[in-house]
Order: C-alpha cells, then structure tokens, then sequence
C-alpha cells in the first residue's frame, strides 16, 4: 500500500509537530511492508529513516508552520499546491496526523485525519481571540471531518470532547495514544541538574513544581497563578517556586502573558517565586522532571497531555484536572482536583509538597504507567488505522 503523510508540520515546536515527528518515525521504522511518501514544504531531512520513505517536496509562497496560525491564513494557492501534490503520489490511502494543516484530499483517495482534540470547539472563546480567527478554523475542521473516511484520536477522552462538540459518530474514530522520546528518563547526572537549575534560575536546594506547555486561555494558568499564590501564603511553603517553561509569545497563537505579568506585578510573591525560562531543550526537561515535585497541568482539556508523559517517564508525579486526559495518561502517578476551583488546585499543590510519603509513592508509580503509552503502540494502532481503511473503501 502506497501511504501519502503530510508531513507540513514535521518542525513546528507545538505539540502536533512532536507529534508527527515521533508518530511518523515509529511508523517508518516498524512497517516494512508499505511504502511511505511524506509531502513537505520544508527543508525536511530524515535522517537515519531516509531508506523508509520517499520525500515529495511541496512548492509554496509560505510554509504551512508560518501561516496556519491563529492571526494568519494559508493561501489557496499554497493549499492547493499539496492537493496536486498528492494526488500525484497516487497514494492508496492518505494520512493527515493534525488537522491543522489540511487540505482537502484527492478526489477517491481514501483518507484518515487527526483530530487531536475538539478545546476550539468546547472553548472557542479562548482558543480564538475573535470571529475573524475562528471562522477560518471551523470551515476548515467541517471540510475536514466530512471528506475524512476516519478519524484518528490520541485519547478516551478526545473522543468523548469529539464526539460532543464536533457531532462525530463514535463509530468513525480510531484512538491511538502518544508517547515519550527517549531522552525523557530519569537525569542520575548531578552537573547536569545543577546547570539546567542555573539555566531557569532555580537555587540550589529550591523545591519546585513545573508547567510545560503554552500560555493559551484554555491552558488555565490564571488559576493556576491564584492556587499558586494561595500556596505560598502557607507558613511551610515560602520558598516554593513554580517554574513556567514555553513560549511566552504564543508561536502565532493566543497567549495570555502579559496578563500573567499583571498577575505577578500584583503579588510580591509570586514576581519572587514564578520563573519563566522560555524554551528549555528536551534534555534540560528531563533534568527539571528528574528533580520537580510534580508537573502540573491545570488545562481545561487536553487532548492527551505529552509533557504529563514526559514528566512520567523521568520519575515526576502529576497534577492535572480530574476526569480529564492528563488523569487518563496518568493514572496512578496523578493526582487531580478540579480545575475551576482555586482552592481545589492549590491543596493539591500543597498536598505533593507537603506529604512526603504520599509523594513518593506517586514518583514510585510514575514510570510504570508510562508502559501503557508508546509510540510504537502508537504506530502500530495507526498503521491499522490505516490499513483498515484501505480494506473498508475496497470492499465497499
């Protein structure tokens, strides 16, 4: 079987483009019986899986990574380029592993796209600052989910959110799950620790707890801001220190910032006890993971939650909302509460920090429960995904 991938977003920093990247590679190392061919319109090198798949160089004014943001658009022109494009490749089946870059597909080529959560749908008011950035995003994902054969999602939950609020059929969904890079494992180097402390200005000898991700509304980290400072009003945690990595600047999505500037300005506490580093490298991560308390994930939804994996496979409990995929992926490493309720947030905060036993044994849980999401479980569920779709159409 000849299976075409858009692979537009192979370099985006977001969490799609991880996850394209480790999807695709564990797809291209475990199949040896179909052929691959990736559509770009990047300078795109696969390194040590270059005997796996062919690469179909897409011409456009601009890269799908620059323009399908939510203050810009993709130009027709340039959608267009990746129809022809794989319509070229006479793919027997055809692979999107986010809708966000989508474009519509050849006429009868059967086709599978990724809808990794539905949080514009649920939240749209926080996802998109105004009409003008959130009509483009729902023509696109209704054009999508009604020319796509399936529809692929990486957790029980998503699909739930999918199910609800784009009005999918259950029976229409494939769910795979995600999984964690290698270079997340417990860091034993003490030298590496210390300088990855200096390099997002943790002391020495500073507890912590750690947030990974982007700064949208939907994210929660006003709350998360409050529970924070609720916290260090206890006698017992004034030294406590939450460290925010991520682009500050959102990567040409909605990102609320400046207004967690404000938040700081107005609590001495806080301007004193939340760092912000920016981009940390992944093996600076799991140096941060090896050392955190816990990571926390207060999102409203999630669609899996990677960094909570990530975090798991270093050893680190986590906090996230109850009932939601963080939990899911967590599982026994996890502890929730209920992201609306500041207070909720805050006791679990204090909860990790301030019972030593209970914390461990979520550290202790922490790594076992990673087994249950790889990405090779990954890529083999997609790769039947795929397969089955391809023997659906047939014997249609």
């Amino acid at each position: 079987m000849r299976i075409v991938i858009d692979a537009s977003c192979w370099l985006n920093n977001r969490g799609f483009g991880r996850f394209t990247r480790e999807l695709v590679s564990a797809m291209l190392r475990r199949d040896t019986v179909n052929d691959y061919i990736l559509l770009t319109d990047d300078d795109l090198t696969l390194g040590d899986l270059s005997a796996s798949a062919e690469l179909l160089q897409v011409e456009t004014a601009r890269r799908v990574i620059d323009s399908a943001t939510a203050d810009a658009r993709r130009g027709i022109r340039d959608v267009l380029a990746f129809r022809r494009a794989a319509a070229a490749a006479r793919p027997d089946a055809l692979f999107y592993p986010a809708v966000y870059s989508w474009f519509p597909p050849p006429r009868g080529v059967p086709n599978l796209v990724t809808f990794h959560d539905a949080i514009a749908e649920h939240f749209p008011e926080l996802v998109f600052p105004n009409w003008r950035q959130r009509l483009p995003w729902t023509v696109k994902t209704w054009l999508a989910q009604n020319a796509a054969d399936r529809i692929l999602t990486v957790s029980q939950s998503a699909k739930r959110e999918i199910i609800e609020y784009l009005n999918i059929n259950s029976d229409r969904i494939d769910v795979i799950c995600e999984g964690s890079a290698p270079v997340f494992a417990p860091v034993s180097d003490k030298g590496h620790r210390s300088r990855t402390r200096q390099t997002v200005g943790l002391e020495p000898e500073a507890r912590f707890l750690t947030y990974v991700g982007g700064f949208a509304p939907h994210k929660n980290l006003v709350r998360l801001f409050e529970a924070f400072d609720r916290v260090l009003q206890e006698p017992e945690f004034p030294d406590l220190v939450l460290v925010m990595v991520g682009d500050p600047k959102g990567g040409g999505f909605h990102s609320i910032y400046d207004e967690l500037c404000g938040l700081m300005a107005a609590s001495p506490r806080l301007a004193k006890q939340v760092r912000f580093p920016g981009y940390v490298s992944d093996a600076d991560l799991a140096a941060l993971y090896s050392e955190t308390l816990a990571m926390v994930l207060p999102s409203l939804s999630e669609g899996f939650g990677l960094p909570a994996l990530e975090a798991m496979s270093c050893g680190a409990p986590v906090l996230g909302a109850r009932d939601g995929a963080v939990m899911e992926v967590a599982g026994s490493a996890g502890l929730g509460f209920d992201p609306y309720d500041v207070e909720d947030m805050a006791s679990a905060m204090k909860r990790v920090a301030r019972d030593d036993a209970f914390a461990a044994t979520l550290r202790g849980n922490a790594i076992p429960e990673t087994s249950r999401n790889t990405w090779d479980q990954a890529a083999e569920l997609t790769i039947a995904a795929l397969e089955n779709l391809k023997t659906g159409i047939d014997s249609r």
